[in-house]
């Protein structure tokens, strides 16, 4: 890796309806910088917004670096350190034999976690860690505009 600062990722995913509207946030912190960046999808789920946020922020990194990646989501916390080897091996079906969820999204967080050394943190959400409750304002913002655009 090219530092051995290490790079803080916060996401959240937030839906209207589970499909419905969706938004995601994350916030990024490396030294004593911070970037945020969240968007929005009109069909989506809670957690296709959770996973669109994960690989948003890894997307968002320039060049290979150490990660503490922050998700309240123990789907995708879990589904990234446990599940996803499993998944690949049986050819992306579930232990019982059905597909995969989110197949096309968990193929592309591991694409953007590939070049980095990640490791995945399970934070409890709406416990008032800033960064996380940040991460949440940023995606229920993002549903919010647009909602406000359908109006």
């Amino acid at each position: 890796m090219a530092s051995d600062k290490v790079v803080d990722i916060y996401t959240d995913g937030s839906c209207s309806g589970n499909p419905g509207p969706g938004g995601w946030g994350v916030v990024l912190r490396f030294g004593g910088h911070e970037r945020e960046l969240s968007g929005n999808l009109l069909e989506t789920t809670n957690n296709q917004m959770e996973l669109t946020a994960a690989i948003e922020g890894l997307s968002a990194l320039k060049r290979p670096s150490r990660v503490h990646l922050h998700t309240d989501s123990r789907y995708l916390r879990d589904g990234i350190t446990s599940w996803l080897e499993t998944w690949k091996a049986n050819g992306w079906r579930t232990a019982g034999r059905k597909p995969v969820k989110n197949a096309d999204l968990w193929r592309r967080l591991e694409a953007a976690a590939a070049n980095h050394d990640v490791s995945w943190f399970w934070i409890k959400g709406h416990a008032g860690h800033a960064d996380n409750e940040r991460a949440d304002v940023l995606a229920r913002q993002a549903l919010s505009e647009l909602l406000d655009r359908g109006r």
